[in-house]
């Protein structure tokens, strides 16, 4: 007798394709940067019952950063255009960290209020870790960065790098604040 050695039979299931990574990369990224960006503009413009550069500024002068309407400047604009490129997936690892740096100091003055919302951080630390997510994983095959040459290929430093400047620079502006 003679043994006879057979391969393992193929596997029939299909394997995810990366297209439906890509695609729910570009279903989160779509979700997280609009959001973003229509939290920008209710800081920049008063849009979507905010509070505009006045009211938003005074926010932050009661929060205890200086300088409260140049704060709500660059949070507007780090929100606004941080959630647009992060949507369309441009320069997506900075993208991110422009919105974990922000929402860095939204989860500093809303510390203390629990976990679940509204007081609590619960809405902001999720954002926060959908973005670091994004600048872990980079855009997927669906975005802008896909036709520039140098990002085409996400690399993780480039995530790890960006959540490591947002870290610094959260924690450069909380220091100035009181």
């Amino acid at each position: 007798m003679t043994a006879t050695i057979t391969a393992p039979a193929a596997n029939t299931e299909t394997a995810t394709p990366t297209h439906t990574y890509d695609l729910a990369l570009l279903v989160l990224r779509l979700a997280v940067g609009l959001t973003m960006a229509a939290h920008g503009a209710q800081k920049l413009f008063g849009w979507f019952n905010g509070g505009g550069l006045d009211g938003t500024g005074a926010f932050f002068t009661m929060s205890g950063y200086p300088s409260g309407k140049a704060m709500a400047v660059v949070a507007g604009l780090s929100e606004t255009l941080g959630g647009l490129a992060l949507a369309i997936g441009l320069l997506t690892p900075l993208a991110a960290a422009a919105l974990v740096g922000t929402l860095l100091n939204a989860i500093a003055v809303k510390w203390g209020g629990g976990f679940f919302t509204s007081k609590g951080i619960e809405y902001e630390l999720l954002l926060t870790l959908a973005a670091a997510s994004l600048a872990l994983t980079g855009p997927g095959r669906y975005a802008v960065d896909r036709l520039i040459p140098a990002l085409r290929n996400h690399r993780l430093v480039f995530g790890i790098a960006a959540i490591v400047l947002a870290l610094v620079v959260a924690g450069a502006v909380l220091i100035v604040r009181n």
